[in-house]
């Protein structure tokens, strides 16, 4: 007879509650840390810059963004709301009344914050004066479809601290010669990323990405229609701006969207509590965590990896024996804190209040919706895009085994090419008939 201790159940139990335990120390040591790393960088700031960064640590800086009426629709709940111990106990509240009642409004800053870094590459965006997204078009090659005008459009949007690169370095140069004679491959540097301008002063909302591809993109090269392919936080983005243009969209690819219904009042908090959960394990769940709720730890990662991004590359070169680095690793470091903390808030969880609405859209419109997504996903759960199904049932649903948040695409870049052919040529057959 065997004892009721040794039972499998009990194992599991016994291993769930140590990890619950583990979990909660390291996220309350994290707690501590933000807080302490908090004030720091307020006394930093002030001495660098003369002024504190805000911060949002508390809500008594959104109160001040609305006194100083600056732009803050669209930012997400996530952004103010994440709990916190010490938030909570306001400990975070010492010296910051009397600092932002100290704040002028149109008080000129420094472009970048003494955090980021400042080298001619990272600030290349500044020459020009207007700001403007950096992309990258491959013409097609049939002279009569070179100009203004070719047969057909393609915008390719990147994903999480990634860039257009994720695109024209695998992709671009596996697409199938019917592919390179008609149809002309736009792929963008999203806002804040890459080598787009990155404004100390934006909240890098879905209304400022959209705005910006549209000012930067569509007017110039006066695109009347074309087809959206996304990855990731891309698809956010990607959602948005078809439900600005539902009359002009062909169709939409969604390569591992971070869905989350609106259904729910708190739906940018359930986002980030479903996308970056507190966990240990696996490891890009928890540098997801990690990221998305220490605000101040995060910015001290990118003081030390980002700021620093040329002798890091340079120890990785001389480790390697390699003059070239892989893409992924260049783009790591191409964006701001600011810009990298706000996308992830005001896109990807802030972003979910609005993806009901934009799915109904296009929906109604009949654009085309087509989803792929890795079976080995470790980034974006599987159900977000059975989530997507049920609220866009007419919503085509490729699950991909043996694939997970990157290898969707590397190393099947062929399929994936075919896929996308397929779908674009069956909307223009079909827009023909």
């Amino acid at each position: 007879m065997s004892l009721p201790l040794s039972s499998p159940k009990w194992l599991t139990n016994c291993a769930q509650i140590l990890n619950s335990f583990i979990c909660f120390i390291v996220f309350f040591i994290f707690d501590l840390l933000d807080a302490v790393f908090c004030v720091i960088y307020r006394i930093l700031d002030k001495h660098i810059e003369g002024e504190s960064s805000p911060c949002c640590c508390s809500k008594l800086e959104k109160q001040n963004k609305k006194l100083l009426n600056h732009e803050y629709d669209g930012e997400s709940d996530s952004l103010y709301e994440r709990k916190s111990i010490f938030r909570e106990m306001g400990f975070l509240q010492f010296g910051r009344k009397q600092e932002d009642s100290n704040r002028k409004c149109g008080e000129i800053r420094p472009l970048n914050r003494w955090s980021d870094c400042g080298c001619e590459s990272c600030l290349s965006w500044v020459n020009g004066g207007d700001y403007k997204l950096h992309f990258v078009v491959k013409e097609p090659v049939m002279e009569h479809c070179r100009g203004n005008y070719p047969s057909e459009n393609v915008i390719f949007l990147h994903g999480f601290l990634c860039s257009s690169s994720f695109w024209t370095q695998t992709l671009f140069p596996c697409v199938s010669e019917n592919v390179n004679n008609y149809y002309r491959l736009i792929a963008i540097d999203l806002l804040g990323f890459g080598k787009s301008p990155k404004p100390r002063d934006c909240s890098y909302t879905l209304k400022d990405h959209v705005e910006m591809i549209q000012k930067s993109v569509i007017q110039p090269l006066q695109l009347s229609s074309f087809h959206l392919v996304a990855h990731s936080m891309g698809c956010i983005v990607a959602l948005s701006l078809a439900a600005k243009y539902p009359t002009c969209v062909k169709s939409i690819t969604l390569v591992a969207p971070p869905y989350s219904s609106s259904e729910s009042s708190d739906a940018s908090l359930n986002a980030i509590t479903k996308l970056a959960g507190k966990k240990l394990w696996p490891i890009l769940s928890f540098g997801s965590a990690f990221m998305s709720w220490y605000e101040h730890l995060g910015r001290t990662l990118c003081l030390v990896y980002c700021r620093n991004h040329r002798i890091w590359e340079w120890i990785l070169k001389f480790i390697t024996r390699k003059r070239d680095l892989h893409f992924m690793t260049i783009d790591l470091t191409k964006h701001t804190h600011h810009s990298a903390w706000s996308s992830m808030h005001n896109v990807i969880c802030g972003g979910a209040k609005f993806m009901d609405s934009y799915l109904e859209i296009l929906t109604k419109a009949r654009v085309r919706i087509n989803v792929i997504q890795g079976d080995q996903d470790q980034v974006v759960p599987m159900e977000c895009c059975r989530n997507i199904k049920l609220k866009a049932p007419n919503a085509e649903i490729n699950v991909i085994p043996n694939a997970d948040h990157s290898t969707v695409l590397f190393g099947r870049e062929k399929e994936f090419s075919y896929s996308l052919e397929h779908t674009w040529e069956s909307v223009d057959r079909s827009k023909l008939q």
